[in-house]
């Protein structure tokens, strides 16, 4: 049995779990980084995209090694086929585009290479970095420790820290130990399905395809993917359908307006996993702890989107540590509420009117209206003018 010490022990290292440490090295923070899995990025569960501003946002370097394709817009459509086009290279040519003096409004991600790119940044700053490492539990020592229980391999290991960060994903296990409630009821869950195929054309935009048709209580997607590769997924509520997530994507590909586009597809990998579309934790601290990223449900309640909210989510945290820890401050419950209140004046308070949005939408009981109001909110959140396009 090993002891060790370190300012702040991060369990998860994921996107919201490598920028807060890279963040945290950086002003001078031991930083000791976990995650029990041993290929960072997998199982794989989202489609990859990400802005770049939202990159740019946290200091993230745009490299090839994790770009797989530039995205310049999004083509909304309804049940229907009706699409509202927002494709920056018409809107603002001068600025978005392929050319030498132009930039892609974003990127598709390869996941697997993306963490282990934010996770080289995090170790070349000085983080401590141990994969294939289980938290096992906490313990709050007095106003300024604890105790956190790991297992290595088949060793158990106690690390002294000022305090925990939960950055291990959905239904964090990391906050249950404080007792906080990270559940997600199953009518906020979407069960997402999501191939990677060869032989669909696609040109640079994200297209979301919506309607309870195809997608009940989510939306369906075609994604570039780089390489003349696509991303052909969607994500339904299982309380809003009899069918799973496999059926209904065959249905999609075989019976909707994009069927042709589809008809000389074949399948290279299949992906999924479970997505929030749910509010974000009402309480996201406890004593000697906080929460980042998808352990916080900080992701977008109305498009999964979860990236960028984590990116974003880790630098708040991040740069709120680092004041209080530098500063001696005790890191009791009350003592760390700070934290998420300067997360919700950044991104909560958007997050939380959204999700309200989204609620409502979704109370309505005649379909059609529904599908109406849903093509609406999702043509105008990704319209240049929305007031929610930095999350």
């Amino acid at each position: 049995m090993s002891e060790s010490r370190f300012d702040v022990v991060i369990i998860g290292s994921g996107p919201a779990g490598s920028t807060t440490a890279r963040w945290l090295a950086q002003e001078g923070i031991s930083v000791l980084l976990l995650d029990k899995r041993q290929e960072l990025g997998a199982p794989i569960q989202c489609s990859g995209a990400v802005s770049r501003h939202a990159l740019e946002e946290v200091g993230v370097p745009i490299s090839e090694e994790f770009i797989q394709e530039a995205i310049y817009g999004f083509g909304i459509y309804n049940e229907a086929g009706k699409c509202t086009k927002i494709d920056y290279r018409q809107l603002k040519p001068d600025e978005y585009g392929a050319g030498e003096s132009q930039v892609p409004l974003g990127y598709v991600v390869d996941r697997r290479r993306f963490d282990r790119y934010l996770m080289t940044q995090a170790e070349r700053a000085g983080v401590t970095v141990q994969l294939k490492t289980e938290g096992i539990a906490y313990q709050p020592l007095d106003d300024h420790y604890c105790s956190v229980t790991v297992r290595h391999y088949n060793q158990t290991q106690h690390i002294k820290a000022r305090l925990v960060v939960g950055a291990d994903g959905l239904m964090s296990q990391v906050g249950k130990w404080a007792g906080l409630r990270t559940h997600i009821r199953i009518n906020e869950l979407a069960s997402c399905l999501q191939f990677v195929v060869d032989k669909v054309p696609t040109d640079g935009l994200l297209e979301i395809i919506t309607g309870h048709e195809w997608a009940p209580g989510g939306y369906a997607w075609v994604f570039p993917k780089g390489h003349g590769y696509a991303e052909i997924g969607l994500g339904v509520i299982p309380t809003l359908t009899k069918r799973d997530a496999q059926w209904h994507l065959k249905h999609f590909m075989e019976s909707s307006f994009f069927k042709k586009r589809f008809s000389d597809c074949r399948i290279l990998e299949v992906q999924g996993g479970g997505v929030p579309l749910a509010s974000p934790l009402r309480t996201q601290y406890a004593d000697q702890m906080i929460l980042v990223g998808d352990a916080a449900r900080h992701v977008n309640p109305i498009t999964g989107g979860g990236i960028h909210t984590a990116l974003s989510g880790g630098y708040i945290a991040a740069r709120f540590l680092t004041d209080h820890l530098k500063h001696d401050r005790p890191t009791r419950a009350a003592d760390l509420k700070a934290y998420q209140d300067a997360w919700l004046q950044k991104l909560g308070n958007k997050m939380w009117k959204l999700y309200e949005v989204k609620t409502d939408i979704f109370r309505e009981k005649d379909i059609p209206t529904r599908d109406k109001r849903l093509f609406q909110t999702m043509a105008g959140y990704f319209s240049p003018d929305s007031e929610y396009k930095k999350i």
